[in-house]
């Protein structure tokens, strides 16, 4: 036997896509209950990424959740491209007409957003157990888990799926339904978060002989650091000395020092490119990490989720009001002109700046004509520029 409960919208994943979601509908007077199985202790340690494109901090303020974004945020206007031993800045703020990326973590990110819906007493629910759902082919769908031992059935008018890349919603889709579109890097990202101040004070992307590195940040006192790797690298085998060691190689320039700390975390990170079409089946929508993932190379995972939810909560918003499917019934082509357009950035990012196990003498020759046009064409830095600061909202 178990509890029955009713809301309007039902999410499962706790993430930045459910949160931001949940709390959208609640400034808009629409219910939702979120589940999820991670504890809240779990999602607000974990480190994740920290780059926030201009549209996502403008959501996060005019949602009241920006306070300490601003307070502590780390705004950039623009980014390093470091190549032979020499950088080339794109200058955000010129190329966009004023646009910038903030440097924000995503486990800041989800305290501020479950901060807010404690205070406006939202339904969170974390650490809950073997999550189903049911009758999305239909108007009531349905929620099934556990929660302190209790089962329980949560009915909804509609249920968002944002439990990420391995959650329960995308699988619970009839088989034959979706379509998936995925690629596979022949290499990872070995990422440190060191004890150590920034070396610069802007992200640099650098191509090098022996491998991409990436110098980041997450407080002015607390850096990441990341280095191109195989996908299988076994990360026992890496000694802090020896990350330090190849980070100081493969980021090396005339007259710049790298700053070295304590190693806090270290991890492999794979890299995949994936995308499922349709983002929505009967009264199920997919969102976020559900329906697509990016490599990191461009810093988009966190912001494409933000601009999914964006997108549904309009959807939900126009239903409530006038009782119209027509946005929600057009979510997914709508979410995806942007998915495919921040897919084919992600891809171009990671090609540009890796090497490639099979790649020869011209490729490599023409990796670095691709960067010498980038940084010495305004247009072409443009486009650059125009894609890391965040597309347009359709």
């Amino acid at each position: 036997m178990s509890i029955s409960l009713r809301t309007q919208v039902g999410i499962v994943g706790a993430g930045p896509a459910g949160l931001v979601l949940s709390h959208l509908l609640y400034l808009q007077g629409i219910d939702s209950v979120v589940v999820e199985n991670r504890s809240r202790q779990y999602a607000e340690q974990r480190v994740r990424a920290g780059v926030l494109e201009q549209g996502t901090v403008d959501l996060l303020i005019k949602m009241g959740v920006g306070e300490r974004l601003k307070a502590e945020g780390l705004v950039h206007s623009g980014i390093e491209l470091r190549f032979a031993g020499r950088g080339h800045r794109i200058d955000f703020q010129d190329l966009t007409g004023g646009k910038a990326i903030t440097i924000y973590a995503q486990h800041e990110v989800l305290k501020d957003l479950n901060n807010a819906r404690v205070a406006a007493d939202g339904q969170v629910f974390f650490e809950v157990e073997n999550v189903s759902v049911h009758d999305f082919d239909g108007p009531r769908p349905k929620i099934r888990y556990q929660r302190d031992g209790t089962a329980y059935e949560l009915t909804c008018d509609f249920i968002a799926g944002c439990d990420g890349f391995h959650g329960i919603c995308r699988p619970s889709i009839p088989q034959g339904t979706l379509t998936a579109y995925e690629r596979e890097y022949p290499f990872g990202w070995l990422g440190i978060l060191a004890d150590a101040p920034p070396s610069s004070d802007e992200l640099i992307y650098t191509y090098h002989d022996r491998g991409f590195a990436l110098l980041s940040m997450r407080t002015p006192r607390i850096s990441r650091l990341y280095l191109q790797c195989r996908p299988d690298e076994d990360i026992d085998l890496w000694s802090d000395e020896k990350i330090w060691q190849e980070l100081h190689t493969r980021l090396a320039s005339n007259g710049w020092t790298l700053t070295e700390g304590r190693v806090l975390q270290k991890s492999i990170t794979g890299m995949r490119s994936f995308v499922v079409e349709p983002m929505q089946y009967g009264t199920l929508f997919l969102a976020g990490d559900s329906a697509h993932i990016v490599p990191p190379t461009g810093a988009k995972g966190l912001n494409l989720a933000v601009a999914d939810v964006q997108i549904l909560a309009r959807g939900f918003q126009r239903f409530y009001d006038t009782g119209s499917h027509d946005l929600l019934d057009t979510y997914s082509e709508i979410c995806l002109r942007r998915v495919w357009k921040v897919q084919r950035f992600s891809w171009w990012m990671t090609s540009m700046l890796h090497r490639f196990p099979d790649e020869n003498p011209f490729d490599r020759r023409r990796q670095l004509a691709e960067l010498d046009y980038v940084t010495s064409s305004r247009s072409a830095a443009q486009t650059l520029a125009e894609n890391y600061v965040g597309l347009p909202m359709e």
